[in-house]
């Protein structure tokens, strides 16, 4: 009698060893390490999901999935610029999931074949320390034309076209603007300006915080979040008009099989209230009504351009191919080992 109760007790314990291990999902990450934690750690505390997360920019999630094409290693991709997801989606790296929870984001900010759904938007800015401003006798840029001026030359960062989708949205977004050969020249005069291109489109704006370069070039969210930490800086939108993100969700094609469900409420819950609530703890403008953190502004509020992502998706290799060619320097931000 006593073997046979050792015997199940020992049964239970694996099978519910079992049934967590099936509760689990891996995801690839674009938003910043200290919102995925606390999106994440909220999931799981709903839903009782565990989530393994990597976290990488939109260059590095797309250059991942397609490395991983034959034998992928996780199941979501969640957050970054939508622009990579279509990009994502025209590889054949992710697949169609109609979410009950989509109904609720409108038809603009979400792919018609159900590919990817986006989570919240944010254009692009200029994020100037005003500290070092003063110290340098300078102004805070208010247009695209404004910030190739050489008074500019050694304070200006961004990240770099090839591994950030915000860089990338720079580099399409004055494509849209100007043309592409104009563009091309500005990036160049831009160049002489620019200290280095980072890896991260986030990590401009958190060195000009500090003040190791004095304007930076990313998302209005990320400036905003930063000031209300305390941070000297200024924030300022082209006056021509600017892009923006359309930060989204993907299912992977073919991800882990024993993740897929625990992936698809992942993906509902990403789209709904609770999920939105805590984007917008972090400053950022989600698609569904939730109140909004003290100084983040509405996209509405923006001269935006009449933004193509489905165009930019497409000339992305080609563009960045040729910012490599003409632009693309020793300036680059080497990874870190």
């Amino acid at each position: 009698m006593r073997k046979r109760c050792i015997l199940l007790v020992l049964l239970l314990i694996l099978s519910a060893t079992s049934v967590f291990a099936a509760e689990s999902v891996t995801v690839y990450t674009t938003l910043d390490e200290p919102t995925a934690r606390d999106v994440f750690q909220a999931f799981t505390a709903e839903s009782g999901i565990d989530v393994a997360w990597v976290r990488l920019s939109t260059g590095e999630a797309v250059a991942r999935l397609e490395a991983e094409k034959e034998n992928p290693q996780a199941s979501v991709w969640f957050g970054g610029v939508g622009l990579g997801h279509i990009q994502a989606k025209n590889k054949g790296l992710t697949t169609p999931y109609d979410s009950p929870a989509a109904a609720n984001i409108a038809d603009n900010f979400k792919d018609k074949d159900k590919f990817w759904t986006g989570i919240y938007a944010g254009p692009l800015c200029f994020e100037s320390n005003t500290l070092m401003l003063e110290k340098y006798k300078l102004t805070a840029p208010k247009s695209w034309e404004e910030i190739l001026d050489p008074k500019y030359q050694g304070h200006v960062e961004m990240a770099n076209p090839g591994s950030s989708g915000t860089a990338y949205n720079v580099l399409a977004t004055l494509v849209q603007i100007f043309g592409e050969d104009k563009a091309f020249e500005m990036l160049t005069k831009l160049d002489a300006n620019i200290t280095q291109y980072t890896r991260s489109g986030s990590a401009p704006g958190k060195h000009a915080s500090i003040g190791e370069v004095t304007v930076a070039i990313g998302y209005a969210h990320d400036g905003v979040k930063l000031i209300n930490e305390g941070f000297p800086l200024e924030i300022t939108f082209p006056s021509e008009g600017t892009g923006y993100e359309v930060a989204s969700i993907s299912m992977i094609k073919n991800g882990p099989a024993k993740e897929q469900e625990a992936a698809k409420k992942l993906y509902d819950w990403a789209l709904g209230a609770k999920a939105a609530e805590m984007y917008a703890k972090n400053f950022v403008v989600p698609f569904v009504d939730v109140p909004l953190a003290k100084g983040a502004i509405p996209i509405s509020q923006v001269k935006t351009i009449m933004q193509d992502d489905q165009w930019a998706a497409e000339n992305k290799d080609r563009l960045v191919e040729k910012w490599n060619s003409i632009v693309g320097s020793g300036k680059i931000e080497q990874e870190k080992k």
